[in-house]
């Protein structure tokens, strides 16, 4: 079984093939022929690659000072370079693992727990990674009756409002006609938090003041 220039579709989707059936580049550890094809791709690979993906993400997740002790020899990726997998076993002179398969129950025990642990590792090197937070930006436009409403008391009264996950921001009156202004109002919520129909809601219950509430812009974060 061989791969290509892992530079090229063909040669992406040779070495797909090969690691659906190999953990590894070369025997059932990594080693520096996982780190020279690795490097050779760059980035982590797109479309219908699982194999490529599940490796590059598993070669991703050690670190530079682990890497850095793996042993045996890169493989080469000069354009148009046909690396089968038993020019890759010839050029380890630290591994002297059969790379078509092994007797060796206790071996292939082995090489299976390692693959567990370094899987365990990755989890939960991953779940230690904040989660991101989806926020808005939300301007309101917070309409009185009329030219006689108290602007200010009306913003002292929509401010009162608290939410898990809000935020209120700065303000201003807007000129609309006829002596009348109305509120201008920016808040930052959390999307899963707080439900701007239920905000605009909340801030029309206060009947004395507000006629009206208007989303004048809503823009993610």
């Amino acid at each position: 079984m061989a791969f290509g220039d892992v530079k090229t579709p063909q040669g992406l989707k040779e070495l797909n093939n090969f690691l659906a059936d190999n953990s590894y580049i070369s025997g059932y550890e990594p080693s520096k022929a996982d780190l020279s094809v690795f490097e050779a791709l760059g980035k982590a690979p797109t479309g219908d690659l699982p194999h490529v993906q599940r490796w590059y993400r598993h070669i991703a997740s050690f670190e530079s000072s682990e890497k850095s002790t793996w042993g045996g020899s890169a493989v080469p990726q000069a354009a148009g370079a046909k690396p089968t997998v038993a020019a890759a076993a010839a050029a380890d002179d630290d591994d002297d693992v059969d790379l078509f398969g092994s007797d060796d129950e206790e071996e292939d025990a082995e090489a299976a727990k390692i693959r567990e642990e370094r899987v365990a590792a990755y989890a939960a090197k991953k779940s230690k990674k904040p989660a991101l937070i989806a926020k808005s930006s939300v301007l309101l436009d917070v309409k009185p009756w009329d030219d006689e409403t108290d602007m200010k008391e009306m913003e002292k009264h929509v401010r009162t409002i608290e939410m898990d996950g809000l935020l209120w921001g700065a303000s201003k009156l807007v000129p609309v006609g006829y002596g009348i202004n109305k509120l201008q109002i920016m808040c930052v919520i959390e999307d899963d938090k707080v439900s701007i129909d239920l905000l605009t809601e909340t801030i029309q219950e206060f009947e004395d003041f507000v006629q009206s509430v208007d989303i004048a812009a809503f823009n993610k974060i």
